[in-house]
C-alpha cells in the first residue's frame, strides 16, 4: 500500500528552481514529521530537509536554497527548490521521519520518488 506520492521533478538549467510535492495518507503520515530525501546516481540516499511542527531542519548543502513547507489540512509536504546546480541532480522521495540519534531517520516503506535533473 503506498502511502506517499511524490511529484513535480523534470529537467532543469543550472539556476533554475522547480517544486516537488508530495501527498501522504495514513496514521504514520499524518501523525510523524515529514523529510524530503535524494539519491544520486551510484550514492547513497542522503537527507535533503525535514519538518516538524513550524521547525525546519536542511543539509547544509541545501540550506538558503531550498524550503520543506506542509499543508496539514491538504496532507501534502513540498520542497521549493531554487539556484538549482548540476549536483542537485538525483531521484527524490519524501517520507515520514524521526530523529534517532540526532539524525532525521525514515520510518516508512519508501515510495517511487521523482526524478530531478540540473543540466550545466
Amino acid at each position: 500500500q503506498v502511502q506517499q506520492v511524490e511529484s513535480g521533478g523534470g529537467s532543469v538549467q543550472a539556476g533554475g528552481s522547480l517544486r516537488l510535492s508530495c501527498e501522504y495518507s495514513g496514521r504514520t503520515f499524518v501523525r510523524a514529521d515529514m523529510g524530503w530525501f535524494r539519491q544520486a546516481p551510484g550514492k547513497e540516499r542522503e537527507f535533503v530537509a525535514a519538518i516538524k511542527w513550524i521547525y525546519t531542519d536542511y543539509a547544509d548543502s541545501v540550506k538558503g536554497r531550498f524550503t520543506i513547507t506542509r499543508d496539514t489540512a491538504k496532507n501534502t509536504v513540498s520542497l521549493q527548490m531554487d539556484s538549482l546546480k548540476p549536483e542537485d541532480t538525483a531521484v527524490y522521495y519524501c517520507n515520514a521521519v524521526d530523529q534517532i540519534s540526532n539524525k532525521w531517520t525514515a520510518i516508512a516503506p519508501w515510495g517511487k520518488g521523482t526524478l530531478v535533473t540540473v543540466s550545466a
